[in-house]
Order: C-alpha cells, then sequence, then structure tokens
C-alpha cells in the first residue's frame, strides 16, 4: 500500500514559490504588530530581524518606512551582524503615525561574485562565469536609467570583450559595479515582510518632562479665601523658578452638592466645604464647564497664555465619572448603572466608597452615543489651547474605548499628550500603553529597596516594555502618600525626588506638599493626607526657610543641561558592595539623548558594555570619550544613617579610559572628586545630602 503524500497548493499570487527567503524575529514589533512602538520627533527607530534563505545564495534585504500619510517608501539597505540578524534605522521627523516593514530577497549577482573570488583563488577556467556575470548586469541595466542604465551597459561590454579574463574578473569585483547592481536589483521574487509596522511620533514633552501639580484652589494669598485662576497665574513665576515645564490641574469643573465630601472624606460636608474637584458635575455645568469660584473659560484661556510665556504648559485632568447632579444624569439617564431599587450605583473600589461618584456604564445600550460625547470633552478643551492630559483611573473604562478615542484623536491632533493615571495590574497598564498612551505612571513610589528599584527599572528600560511605555515617575500624589515619605523626613523626600528626576527622563511631583515635606497621614496605615486637598482648600507658606524649592530647582536644572537625563534608554545599574547605597548611569552620545543616536554609535556603546570595545567597526571611535554626556547618580537609601561602599564602574563599558584617572563634578553640592580604576569610594550622610549626581569627563 502506498504512502500517502501531502497535497500542497501552489496557488497565489505569481512567483510566491520563488520567494525563497525568510524574514522573521522583526524587533521591534509589539504583539504581532498589533500596536506600536513609540518615538519623539528627530528619534531613530532601529529595526533588526532574522533573514535568511536556503542554500548557500547570499542575500541582500532592505528597510522601508514611510509616514502613513505618504505613499511612497523610502527605502535602505540592511547591514549583517551575525548569525543571519541584520539591521537598519530611520529617523522620524514629523509628527504622526509613520509605518516600517523589511523586504529581502536571494541576491544572484552577489552570490556569483563572491563564487567568482573563490574560482579566481582555486585557479578555475572563469570564462563561462565571466558570461553569466554578463547576463546579471544586462538584466540589471535593462531595470535602470539614465547614466546608472549606461554605466551597467558598459560594464556587460566589459564582461564580454575578449581579452585577459582576469583583467575582465578585476572589473567584475569591483565596488562600483557591486554598488550599480546593489542600487537596481531584480525584486521579482524578493520576500516583503507580512505585516507593516506603525510608529506613534510625539513631540518631546512626551518623552522629557517635569510635571507640577497644584490645585487652583488653594493659590489664594490669603488663608481661607478660594483660590482662582487669577491667584494661579500670580503663582507660575514661583513654579516656572523651579524648573517645572508641565502644570497639572486636578478637574477644574463645577462640584456636585448631593453627597458632597467634607473635609478628611467625611461623608457628611459642612456648609462651607468645598467637596473633591473629581465629583465633577452641578447647575453651572459638567465636563466642559469651569467651576465659578475659579473664574471664567476666558480666565482659564489667559491662564493657558500666561503660562505658555514662563515655559509652563497647562496639562488638564479628565475624568470621566459624574456627581449626581451632573447634568448628564437628567439628560442621558442611560448612561448610568442602576440597582435593583432603581437608584445609580455610586462609584467605589471595595472597601473605598466614593459617594459622591457615579460611574459611567460603559455596557449601556447608548454606548455609541456615550463614546461620542466623551471624545467631545477632549475636543473642546483642546479648543481652548490644552495639549496635555492626566487621564483618571483609564483602567476601569473599556480598552475598546479608549482605542477608538486615542487613535481619532492622534489623527486630529498628533500633538497630543496623555497620561494615563492607572495604578493596576501590570499587564492592564501595559495595554493601557500600547492602545496609544503617551506617558504612563508606574510602582515607582512604592519600590524603596535596592533591589526592587533595579528590578523594576531594568525592566522599564531593558525588554520590550520601552518600546511601547513611557514611565513617569511621582513620589507623591494627592492620594498617595507613602509610608517611606510619612517616616522618612527631609532625607527621603530628597532621595526620592532625586531618584524620580534621573531614574525617569519624566517625572512630577504634587506640591506645594511635596517641596514643603507635607508627612501627615490621615490614619495609622493609611496613605491619605491629613487635611488632604482633595476635600478642602489650603494655605501653604511657599516661604518657609526648609523648602526644596531651591534644591527642585537645582535638580531641574541639572536634567535641562545634561541630554543623559533626557532619556531612559542608557540607564544602567552599578555594583555597589553595600545594599543601601543605589549607583547608576546614564548617557548621551554626541549631545544628544540616546534614543536620537545612530544605530552605529550605540552598537559600539553595546558593544563597549559588553566587552568588546575593540569592535566599534569602521568610522565609529573605539571608546566614546569626547562625544558623550556621562551621568552617575549614587543615593543612600537609608533615612538614618550614613552609609559608605566600593563603587564597581565598567569603564570600558562607559566610554572611559580604565588606564587614565577621570573627573567627577558633583552637581548637587559643587564639588570636584578625581577617580581612578574601576572601584572607588562613596560616602553619603543623609541629613546633609543623600545623594551625589556626578557629570564625569576624562580629558
Amino acid at each position: 500500500m502506498g504512502r500517502r503524500v501531502a497535497q500542497t497548493s501552489v496557488g497565489g499570487p505569481a512567483g510566491e514559490g520563488r520567494r525563497r527567503v525568510v524574514i522573521e524575529g522583526v524587533a521591534p514589533e509589539i504583539d504581532c504588530g498589533a500596536f506600536p512602538i513609540k518615538r519623539t520627533v528627530g528619534e531613530r527607530v532601529v529595526v533588526e530581524a532574522d533573514i535568511f534563505t536556503d542554500g548557500h545564495d547570499a542575500v541582500a534585504c532592505a528597510l522601508l518606512w514611510r509616514a502613513e500619510d505618504e505613499e511612497a517608501w523610502c527605502r535602505a539597505p540592511l547591514v549583517a551582524l551575525v548569525n543571519d540578524r541584520w539591521r537598519g534605522e530611520f529617523v522620524v521627523t514629523r509628527l504622526g503615525r509613520w509605518l516600517y516593514t523589511l523586504e529581502a530577497w536571494v541576491d544572484h549577482f552577489e552570490t556569483w561574485r563572491r563564487d567568482l573570488g573563490k574560482r579566481l583563488e582555486a585557479g578555475d577556467d572563469i570564462e563561462t562565469e565571466l558570461l553569466v556575470g554578463a547576463e546579471l548586469v544586462e538584466a540589471a541595466a535593462a531595470r535602470a536609467t539614465g547614466e546608472a542604465a549606461w554605466r551597467l551597459s558598459a560594464a556587460v561590454r566589459r564582461l564580454r570583450a575578449p581579452g585577459d579574463p582576469l583583467e575582465r574578473a578585476g572589473h567584475a569585483l569591483g565596488e562600483e559595479l557591486a554598488a550599480l547592481m546593489a542600487a537596481h536589483p531584480d525584486l521579482r521574487h524578493a520576500t516583503r515582510y507580512e505585516r507593516e509596522l506603525a510608529v506613534v511620533v510625539d513631540r518631546e514633552r512626551a518623552r522629557f518632562s517635569a510635571w507640577y501639580e497644584v490645585f487652583p484652589r488653594s493659590t489664594s494669598p490669603e488663608p481661607g479665601r478660594h483660590g482662582t485662576f487669577a491667584d494661579l497665574v500670580r503663582r507660575l513665576p514661583y513654579i516656572a523658578d523651579m524648573g517645572f515645564d508641565v502644570l497639572y490641574l486636578p478637574p477644574v469643573h463645577p462640584i456636585g452638592r448631593t453627597n458632597r465630601k467634607g473635609k478628611n472624606n467625611a461623608l457628611v460636608a459642612g456648609p462651607d466645604d468645598v467637596g473633591s474637584p473629581w465629583a465633577i458635575g452641578g447647575p453651572e455645568g459638567g465636563h466642559k464647564s469651569i467651576l465659578p469660584a475659579l473664574g471664567t473659560l476666558a480666565d482659564f484661556r489667559r491662564l493657558v497664555a500666561a503660562a505658555a510665556d514662563h515655559g509652563l504648559e497647562v496639562a488638564l485632568d479628565i475624568a470621566f465619572q459624574a456627581s449626581p447632579d451632573h447634568p448628564y444624569v437628567a439628560e442621558h439617564p442611560e448612561w448610568f448603572r442602576r440597582l435593583p431599587t432603581g437608584a445609580i450605583r455610586h462609584a467605589e473600589n471595595p472597601p473605598k466608597k466614593y459617594q459622591d461618584i457615579y460611574p459611567f456604564d460603559f455596557d449601556s445600550e447608548d454606548w455609541a452615543g456615550l463614546w461620542r460625547e466623551l471624545k467631545s470633552v477632549f475636543d473642546f478643551w483642546i479648543e481652548q489651547g490644552v495639549r496635555i492630559f492626566r487621564v483618571d483611573n483609564p483602567h476601569t473604562k473599556p480598552f475598546a474605548f479608549w482605542a477608538w478615542l486615542i487613535e481619532a484623536l492622534k489623527a486630529e491632533h498628533p500633538d497630543v499628550i496623555l497620561l494615563s493615571e492607572a495604578f493596576t495590574r501590570p499587564k492592564v497598564m501595559y495595554r493601557l500603553a500600547k492602545l496609544g498612551f503617551s506617558q504612563s505612571y508606574t510602582y515607582f513610589a512604592w519600590r524603596n529597596a535596592r533591589w526592587e528599584i533595579e528590578e523594576y527599572f531594568t525592566e522599564l528600560t531593558r525588554t520590550s516594555v520601552r518600546e511601547f511605555l513611557r514611565p513617569n515617575l511621582w513620589p507623591n500624589t494627592p492620594d498617595i502618600l507613602t509610608e517611606a515619605l510619612q517616616h522618612g523626613g527631609r532625607p527621603t523626600f530628597i532621595a526620592r525626588l532625586v531618584l524620580a528626576a534621573t531614574l525617569g527622563a519624566s517625572y512630577g511631583i504634587y506640591g506645594p506638599a511635596f517641596e514643603l515635606m507635607e508627612n501627615r497621614a490621615r490614619e495609622p496605615g493609611s496613605e491619605e493626607y491629613l487635611n488632604s486637598e482633595k476635600y478642602e482648600i489650603r494655605h501653604w507658606s511657599l516661604e518657609r526657610p526648609d523648602s526644596l524649592a531651591p534644591l527642585i530647582a537645582r535638580i531641574n536644572r541639572i536634567r535641562r543641561e545634561n541630554p543623559a537625563l533626557q532619556s531612559d534608554r542608557s540607564l544602567r545599574f552599578h555594583r555597589v558592595d553595600n545594599d543601601r547605597l543605589i549607583c547608576y548611569s546614564k548617557l548621551s552620545i554626541g549631545g544628544q539623548p540616546f534614543e536620537a543616536v545612530g544605530a552605529d554609535a550605540v552598537a559600539a556603546f553595546e558593544r563597549q558594555r559588553t566587552g568588546a570595545a575593540g569592535t566599534a567597526g569602521p568610522g565609529v571611535p573605539a571608546r566614546l570619550e569626547g562625544e558623550s554626556n556621562l551621568i552617575l547618580v549614587v543615593v543612600n537609601l537609608d533615612r538614618e544613617y550614613t552609609h559608605s561602599g566600593w563603587v564597581d564602574l565598567p569603564l570600558q563599558e562607559l566610554g572611559l579610559d580604565p588606564t587614565r584617572p577621570y573627573q567627577l563634578e558633583d552637581l548637587l553640592a559643587d564639588a570636584r572628586y578625581t577617580w581612578h580604576g574601576h572601584w572607588n569610594y562613596v560616602e553619603l550622610n543623609p541629613h546633609l545630602l543623600p545623594a551625589h549626581i556626578f557629570r564625569i569627563t576624562q580629558p
């Protein structure tokens, strides 16, 4: 009985069976191309893939890219690395969505040229082989135009002319002919990668930013008076002098009266209690209205303009929820979920209850109408000049909603930046980032030990997570007063500030609570502030002599003056023989953040990092001295005791000559040190200054 032979279809596109090259292992590629990667204008996209074919034929391949609104692809050849791995790169030059893919083919000319060299070495008769080469060049001449076609035709004549075969072979093996042939490949049987991958390109502020959160109602210079936008305008020089570039405001809308919370989240409010700004909506309006006590819409626009004059961009909180008094409740009762009693269910996250808030029901029969209305909220504030939004609890709304909304917003306004405030499970946070949120809150506030900081930030900066999630680090928020800040005093506030501002290219603080080191919890074991601004107006003594404002200003100036601190990808942790000290570095190359430099320079750095400094390749310096901005940070994580230790720096990996001394300038303390070799001593007293921020040079 004969063996059954599997039947294979040969249908499909013409020539499919002759597409012999395999393309796989493409990076960066998020979830089989389901989501775009992220870049900012001027950054490079470095693409790698495994590309190979059967047998011994040579392979050629190209990287293709274009802005989504363009039709023509740009092309650049890939460069072979090792083990059938290839690399190419391109620069994204403007905002919006870009596409990239790969194409590869059997390079018959390069195969012939390679084998011709081997035949010459073996002393074979090459007359027939020269004629074979002439046919390949002749086909390329037919594909070419202009001068290239003429030069290729001339090469055909040389290959076929009678005479010394060695002389003709010399022309065949020349770089001029190789370049001409590479520029006019035979792509009839090329393999195109099965996916067109996407890049969302944001402006620089999506990568590098310093946020300052403030409640406008607490900016009055007079204790007890409700602050206004005009009061906040007068506060702008103070905020700008600290070096922030994003001014983030909690919701500025009317606040409901029904079930209004009192001070310290009391269930019963007094007659003068102002309520929570997140209980949005009242008789005065909803998400497209201004709380009258703050001012008018015209006052808000004046604030946006005044902030811009101080180098600040206003970010607005978007919280998709409603107070019982919101106009939506009466106008669109179908957008809310009701209990069997007929009452609308209030928001809760057991054991927390938010009696002053109704969540939207995204399972509503009119879900499409709800979606359109919520998008119109963004549209309204964009019309008022806002381009940055912090989105409250996005993980409690459907992923499909965010995918639709963000794509629509970015198509109309590619300069919009969205910060995801989702303190939830990691995979949920990552999904939101993949869907298009420009930046994301993180677990930084609760990472205190050295091992957990190193583990977490290695995940964020050294794995595929870095392609889609941009961390924004906050040591405190109105909702988060960590145990460390409650009990750590001034040393912990400074240490957490330095960590946030140097581990991340984007960070923020909730002020003035942070610079004035507010550390009183509502009750033991709680992360809620006592006398929280979420429920009452606070008056802050900004001129207190112990304020951290001058130190914050210095740190933000250090960030602006050192490109190494303006990106995350170069973050590396270094060994210290004391677990209470953490040490890490960041590097920029050629005055550019790590993401913006070419693949050759990055590859050279990576080879140095792995100890292969001598293999930088043509045109790339064996070391990076003179071109780099190298920042080294050491922080004492103990709030009480002085700690010392020996730091082990991999000098070659950092582009430093291990045989020569190097200089360290402490940018926080205006001190200078000279270090020698890999191991060097550090000592930090937390009650003086718990951190070093060194700039390393080697003249």
